[in-house]
Formats: C-alpha cells, structure tokens, sequence
C-alpha cells in the first residue's frame, strides 16, 4: 500500500491555510447570522408604555418613574410631531420609533434635531413628571427612594444639562417611555429584534366613552395632535373628535391583534395589555402584575403611594387634568355615564363599536341605562396569559 509523507514546511503550510479557511468562514458567519449576536451586557430592560391621550397614561407613567429601579419619560415623541407638523402620524412613526430606540439606549443627541438650539432638560417634554429627572446624577433635590415633587423639580432642577440626563439615564436597570402617538405595532419590529434591547410593551386602554368626555374637557389641548392624527384631512369641527376616536379605537384593535392573533415569534411574552377600569377597581393587584411582567419588586412605600392617589375623595378639576393627585379612581372612571350626553354617547358607541367588543365594554340603550351606575359595563376578563393560537382557528378581524 503506497504511503505519502509530507516534509515540516508542507505540513505548516496546510495548518496556515486551515487557519485561514476557519477565521474567513467565522467572519463571514457573525456578519450574516443574527443569532450569533450576544445578548445586551448591561441587563436593562426597556418598557413602552402604549396607550392613547386621557386613558390614564400619566397616572400609570408615575407608577413606573416614582419606582427607584426606573428611568422614565413622559412622551419624548411629542418633539416630532411639533416639529414636523405637517405630515400625519404615518409619515412620522419610522421618526419616532427611532428616536425612542436612542432614549431607550440612554443616547440623547438623537434630542438634538429637535430641541432648541440653547436647551437644557427644561426643554424637555413634561420632564418634572419624571422622578429620575429630580433625583441624583441628574439633581440632588430627591433621594432616589423617595417620590419626587414636581413643583420643587420644576423650581430647582431646570437647569441641568442634557450630558447629565444621559448619565443618569445609565445608572437605572429599566428604563421606560410613555407614549400615545403610536397606532400599529408593525413598525416598532426592530425594537422586539434589536439584540441591544429588552423590550416589552404594555398597552393600556380605556373605555371610549370615558375617553371622550376627558377629551372634551381639554380639547383645546389636543387640536394640533388631532390635524396630525386624521393626516391633516379638513373636516367640520363637530364631526373632528369622532374621527380621531375611530382611528384611537381602530388602533387598539389592530394592536391588539397583532399581538394576540398569531403574533411573530419574537412577541412572546412581550406585551401585556391592561384596561384603566381594572386599575381603578383593582390598583395593587393590577399594578404589582405590571412590575412582575417588566421584572420590578413592589414595595411597601409603593404600596402605600398607589392606595392614596387611588383612593382620594377628589374627582380632578380642568386644572388638574394632567397632573397626578389624590382621587377616587372608581368614581373618574365612571364619570362619563353621569356627564357626557347619550347622544354622544351613542355616536361612540358607533365608532368604535368593534374596539369595545374585542376589550370588554358593554354598549347601554338608553340615557337610563347608562345613569344607571349599579350596571356594570365591564365585562370581566380572563387573568393574563400569552398563548399560541392554533394555526387553523378562524379569528375574523373586528371592524371599528
């Protein structure tokens, strides 16, 4: 049987090219092959609090920012529609999923395109309402396990520096943005699939009726969101804040679903939806299962913080519309049946028909009915559990 035999410097060579052949195969590999990259190093886990205006948004914002795990924003995209008016909400979503995608990695230069050019964190939106904002590095004037003030916040930490909200932004394990100009899901699939990121969402939701007559109370608040919303198209004054809440009730439907039904595989176990009305009734039990899906603890001066704002004797004045003070949360949530005119009511209940349905508000016939407060329109709803549906279930899309 011939033997071959190969001389020392055949044999390094060989080696050589085996090496080579290993290090081009490896490289070309992590470039093209996304489950290579490693998960982000840092653990922060990055939350978007998804809703629409007057659904109770800011009052569950102040759950997540006065947690002292947490680093919150109050609606960071409200810089891109003011700055670019013109174009409606479609245009400018790819906008706004990117610059959150920077806040969410703590980078604020994206801020830069529309701030100001002399700015500070006064310029940014609502920034008091975030107790990060008016704690150490950001400002000394608010331990961090303590809840902030925002009139103290306002008067003693205006001045700082955008470089020291960054930093503080990187001393936080989750970091958490409140946002109402979103009306799909599709376009934020890059953050689900960015390796950078840990993200969740949590959808929060209102009944319509109750919705539109908060609306009503602050409409002068709204009308330069509503151009952008309806794209911008003309129509009769009386008829503007129906459409805007067939497009409000259309979304929740068409996000609800895209998470629901047959969701892509990177949603599981990514998104929570909750409604306000369950908040109200059931404040610690609702709220502690929204800490435990994003990984945060519940503590005992929370506990205590969430009782007293939910459980006040105030019903909120016009002045107080955006502001988080003690109220009665059972009582605002059924403020709508005893002040908004059935007429209204009926024309709601026509517009987002569909939205009401798919999250569990019974319709009322009559002005009787709806005054009628010992009538409960919540239907109840099963406790929280993402499931895969089975591929042949028929699930007809509901219509608003």
């Amino acid at each position: 049987m011939p033997r071959c035999r190969l001389n020392l410097s055949t044999m390094i060579f060989l080696g050589v090219l085996q090496g080579a052949v290993v290090v081009l195969f490896c490289s070309w590999y992590i470039q093209f092959s996304p489950c290579n990259i490693s998960p982000p190093s840092d653990n922060k886990v990055h939350v978007l609090l998804l809703s629409s205006w007057r659904s109770g948004s800011s009052f569950l914002g102040q759950v997540f920012s006065q947690h002292p795990s947490v680093f919150y924003l109050m609606e960071p995209a409200w810089h891109v529609w003011t700055k670019l008016q013109k174009p409606g909400a479609r245009a400018l979503r790819m906008a706004v999923r990117d610059l959150l995608r920077s806040v969410f990695q703590c980078d604020f230069s994206v801020m830069e395109a529309y701030l100001p050019e002399h700015h500070n964190v006064s310029s940014l939106f609502m920034w008091s309402h975030s107790r990060a904002l008016c704690s150490p590095p950001a400002c000394s004037l608010t331990p961090r396990n303590q809840f902030s003030n925002q009139t103290q916040c306002l008067q003693m930490c205006d001045g700082k520096d955008l470089d020291v909200v960054q930093e503080a932004c990187g001393t936080y394990s989750h970091v958490v943005l409140k946002e109402v100009r979103f009306f799909e899901l599709e376009s934020l699939y890059p953050l689900f699939q960015d390796p950078s990121l840990d993200f969740r969402i949590i959808h929060l939701v209102r009944d319509p009726r109750a919705v539109m007559r908060s609306r009503e109370e602050s409409a002068k608040a709204f009308v330069s969101d509503n151009a952008v919303v309806l794209e911008q198209r003309s129509l009769p004054t009386a008829e503007v804040q129906y459409q805007v809440m067939q497009e409000i009730c259309r979304s929740h439907v068409l996000i609800n679903e895209r998470a629901m039904v047959k969701p892509p595989p990177f949603l599981k176990g990514r998104y929570k939806m909750v409604r306000y009305e369950d908040l109200a009734r059931n404040p610690l039990d609702e709220i502690t299962a929204l800490y435990k899906f994003v990984g945060l603890e519940m503590t005992k001066q929370l506990e205590e913080w969430i009782y007293k704002v939910t459980h006040g004797k105030g019903k909120g004045s016009i002045k107080e519309a955006f502001k988080i003070t003690s109220r009665n949360a059972v009582d605002i949530s059924q403020a709508w049946r005893t002040m908004l005119p059935h007429n209204k009511v009926r024309r709601i209940q026509e517009v987002c028909k569909g939205a009401m349905s798919l999250l569990g508000y019974r319709t009322v016939n009559s002005e009787k009915e709806q005054k009628k407060l010992d009538i409960d329109l919540l239907v109840p709803r099963e406790p929280y559990h993402f499931s895969w549906l089975p591929s042949k279930t028929e699930h007809p899309r509901v219509k608003t």
